[in-house]
């Protein structure tokens, strides 16, 4: 799976925006680019609260190295890392990542839960 094998790194959030698991690659054992999705899972209720706006489908953070994209599923929302230089966040990714099962993460070799 070509989407898969971008992927660098992951998180679990509940859909409260709280943090439930982490899971870091051996290419990238790095944690903190978490934080800034969390941050973003906090202004996104903020903003959902006191501005009434629909919720959150996906969000894209970006950075030099690494971009990290956060997706709303039914009982969560998943945060992929992906490689800036392999990153296509078009909208087969979109709904790729939207699919993705977090369980199937946890399972695959590439990833150690932190």
């Amino acid at each position: 799976m070509p989407y898969l094998d971008a992927v660098i790194g992951a998180a679990i959030f509940d859909l409260s925006g709280l943090p439930k698991e982490y899971l870091a690659s051996q290419e990238n054992p790095d944690l903190s680019w978490v934080q800034a999705i969390f941050q973003a899972l906090g202004l996104q209720s903020l903003l959902g609260s006191s501005l009434r706006l629909e919720g959150l489908r996906y969000a894209v953070a970006h950075g030099i190295e690494f971009q990290a994209i956060v997706v709303r599923q039914e009982a969560c929302y998943t945060a992929l890392l992906i490689r800036s230089s392999e990153a296509q966040l078009d909208p087969q990714f979109i709904q790729w990542a939207k699919q993705l099962e977090p369980t199937s993460l946890k399972g695959n070799l590439r990833f150690i839960s932190k």
